[in-house]
């Protein structure tokens, strides 16, 4: 099976989602692979997380991905929105680790819409936007007895979606071919 067996996903183009969960870099970076083209990735100078351009390079060329620093949210949103309203990337990730109220989450939606752009906001677990399109849940499934040799394996649950289906699935990441493929659930 292949992401075309995934219905909601890449999600729609255009607006903005968000992600949760220990694998919501894989999310992302599997995310930018499938929308191609640039991508921005905005976040908080403070935040010590750092992101190496060798392990993204299965996903994306390093030279296609441009990383923001920003003073603070209030920042981190106002570049985001002109990212997302200039057209220029097809995907902005944006690292949030305070709430977004409403009129926040609506300006980014807007923005999408206008720069034909993707946002996807990565969130502490529990915290998310009204506005959000979709938000997903992305964990690590580690099973040495199925896939010993595969480190990629992801439960993807979409837990919030305004088109009203949710699901969970189970995927991989294929570097060779630089695809997503759904697989079974562990021991089916």
């Amino acid at each position: 099976m292949h992401d075309s067996d995934l219905r909601f996903f890449p999600p729609s183009r255009a607006r903005t989602h968000e992600v949760c969960g220990s694998g919501a870099y894989a999310f992302a970076f599997m995310l930018a692979a499938r929308l191609g083209g640039q991508c921005m990735w905005v976040r908080e100078a403070w935040d010590p997380t750092q992101i190496n351009p060798n392990g993204f390079a299965a996903f994306i060329a390093p030279s296609d991905l441009t990383l923001c620093n920003t003073k603070d949210q209030t920042q981190t949103l106002a570049v985001a929105e002109e990212a997302l309203r200039s057209g220029a990337v097809s995907l902005v990730v944006v690292l949030l680790n305070k709430p977004l109220g409403l009129t926040e989450g609506r300006r980014l939606q807007l923005a999408a819409r206008d720069g034909k752009s993707t946002g996807l906001a990565i969130i502490p677990e529990g915290m998310g936007s009204n506005a959000a399109e979709t938000r997903w849940r992305c964990t690590p499934v580690f099973d040495p007895k199925h896939s010993p040799w595969d480190s990629t394996l992801q439960k993807w649950e979409l837990i919030k979606n305004k088109s009203g289906t949710l699901g969970v699935w189970y995927v991989r990441w294929d570097p060779t071919s630089r695809r997503l493929i759904v697989v079974p659930p562990t021991g089916e």
